[in-house]
């Protein structure tokens, strides 16, 4: 419901108090006119120009005050309170290993002491397109919010300029004593300004700095996102890798196997039965690695595109021990309410319920009359209009006879609307209700892949250590089996028993180990660690601000300290 205002300031006045000496003001200075004193007509279409703008000016200014003053104490709709979230005091697990004391998570992957790792994660932070994708988003966030902000101001303030001739038709109703032809000519300036009585621009404001908000939040998601993919995309391939050693090894094993079993074969001392069964199980073993290697190819390509680059041979960047990461026996997680401050994820959500909490308030904001102050000044002449027209000409626009203008407040009230603003105020409201158990949700579910990641962590380590265990027995079994199937105490199926068990075991026990730092990463990943790394740095690269700053004039809005960062976490208990 704005109000539109065309305001052109008083561009000509007289001061005229008899018996005080006629006076008229020209620049700065003042000067008085005795008596019938010329007046040079340029000097007095300055004068009284540069006396009306200064007197509109005077005028707009103290409405504008009175204005600010009514307008800057009403804010209709609800203020955003932080909706209530169930949290535990305490994780389910008891375990020793599980601590409880607060802790730095912002470099968590350092815990694993590997150089390559670190320096993966570094190359990531740096060049991961979707990171920068979240960067570009917060800026578009802050000029968005420059938009809102700009709304509490006047709302239209324009300079025009237009020529055009015009030809009146002689049937034209009371045409007979008018100009037939005539051109006009019009220049000025307009303002229109809806004041913001009820709030409605200021909660635009309140739900445009949410959104700025909830933008870092979601950039501050997608770093965590990306780190713990990285080292988990990192310990995928080392696993990979792990696995296929072990399978090249039981690949050498079980060939020397059936070099015995063809030797006895020869010799008459066994059957056929052995060299097929031996060969069979070699074979078996042979066709996993293929698998293995291009598991290690897709985990490669999956890591490049995570580090910004097309997918290729990943080696010189992968150097060093190709063993898996070892993960520490135990880990720090804090308390349950911590997460509430610390995952990106929860903030977000937060962050867009007090956005949608504002629009509650814009949309309130048309039940009232929405009040503006609109003005216009400038100068109008004519030419070729006759004596109805003053004889003007072109040259009479800048005279004071030419000056033009109008001011005043009006009101505007959609009082018959059918409901529909009411209906919209409805829309606004059950948005903001489902931002709210949409919060809710996301901390219940954040708790849950806390917990889930804590277990995972537990368990997998007392698997790790069974399978170890079961390794070491089937190894001296394949031992134990060769001894005596060379010496003729037993057949070939014990060899081929345990053979194929010590293959099966060691496999499992080779993922298994990868599952280990893999949990833990899931639990930092699931505490929201992470993102901390980019504080005090600016959300995009400088190539891009250079590229982007050569298509458009960005202003300020690419510093770093134009862009807020979410404030501390504090328990609330």
């Amino acid at each position: 419901m704005a109000m539109v205002t065309h305001l052109r300031p008083v561009i000509l006045m007289q001061i005229n108090i008899n018996p005080v000496p006629r006076t008229y003001v020209r620049g700065i200075e003042a000067f008085p006119l005795q008596g019938s004193q010329n007046i040079h007509p340029r000097a007095h279409a300055r004068g009284v120009l540069w006396y009306g703008v200064n007197a509109m000016a005077r005028i707009f200014s103290v409405l504008s005050v009175l204005a600010l003053l009514l307008s800057g104490c009403i804010k209709v709709g609800p203020d955003f309170v932080k909706p209530p979230a169930q949290v535990e005091e305490k994780w389910i697990e008891k375990d020793p290993k599980i601590k409880s004391e607060p802790a730095d998570h912002s470099s968590w992957w350092t815990v694993f002491n590997d150089p390559v790792l670190n320096s993966l994660v570094e190359t990531a932070y740096k060049q991961n397109l979707p990171l920068r994708i979240a960067g570009l988003r917060i800026l578009e966030a802050r000029a968005q919010l420059g938009i809102a902000v700009g709304r509490i101001y006047p709302q239209l303030q324009q300079a025009s300029g237009d020529i055009s001739g015009n030809q009146i038709s002689d049937n034209a109703p009371n045409a007979a004593a008018a100009n037939k032809f005539f051109y006009d000519f019009q220049a000025g300036f307009d303002a229109a300004w809806e004041l913001d009585f009820w709030g409605r621009f200021r909660r635009g404001v309140e739900s445009a700095d949410a959104n700025l908000s909830a933008s870092i939040a979601d950039y501050d998601d997608v770093l965590v996102s990306l780190v713990s993919d990285v080292a988990a995309t990192y310990v995928q391939i080392r696993t990979f890798e792990e696995r296929l050693k072990v399978a090249l090894e039981n690949v050498r094993v079980q060939g020397d196997s059936l070099r015995i079993a063809e030797v006895r074969f020869s010799g008459g001392a066994v059957t056929e039965l052995d060299v097929t069964q031996a060969k069979a199980l070699l074979r078996d073993t042979q066709s996993t690695i293929p698998v293995l290697q291009s598991g290690i190819r897709q985990a490669q390509n999956a890591l490049s595109i995570l580090l910004g680059m097309p997918p290729r041979d990943l080696q010189d960047l992968l150097g060093g021990p190709k063993t898996i990461p070892t993960a520490p026996t135990e880990v720090t997680v804090g308390i349950p309410a911590e997460l509430l401050g610390r995952r990106p994820d929860i903030r977000r959500a937060e962050l867009q319920a007090a956005a949608q909490s504002a629009q509650i308030g814009v949309a309130k904001a048309d039940l009232f009359p929405a009040i503006s102050i609109s003005g216009s000044f400038g100068l109008e002449s004519s030419a070729k209009g006759g004596r109805q027209s003053n004889r003007a000409n072109f040259s009479d626009l800048f005279e004071s006879n030419s000056f033009t203008y109008f001011f005043g407040p009006s009101v505007q009230w959609p009082i018959l609307n059918y409901g529909r603003i009411r209906d919209n105020v409805r829309v606004q409201d059950v948005r903001f209700q489902e931002l709210v158990v949409n919060y809710q949700n996301t901390v219940l579910r954040a708790a849950q892949e806390v917990e889930d990641a804590i277990v995972a962590f537990l368990r997998t380590q007392e698997q790790a250590k069974f399978l170890s265990e079961s390794v070491e027995s089937a190894k001296r079994s394949v031992e134990l089996s060769l001894i005596q199937y060379r010496e003729g105490a037993t057949d070939y199926q014990r060899v081929l028993d345990s053979q194929g068990f010590l293959v099966q075991q060691q496999d499992r026990l080779t993922v298994t180990l990868g599952d280990v730092p893999t949990s833990l990463i899931a639990v930092y990943k699931a505490l929201g660690g992470g993102w901390q790394i980019r504080e005090g740095k600016d959300f995009i690269p400088e190539e891009i601000k250079t590229e982007m700053n050569s298509r458009t004039d960005w202003g300020n809005l690419l510093q770093l300290e134009q862009v807020k960062s979410p404030p501390k976490w504090e328990p609330d208990f």
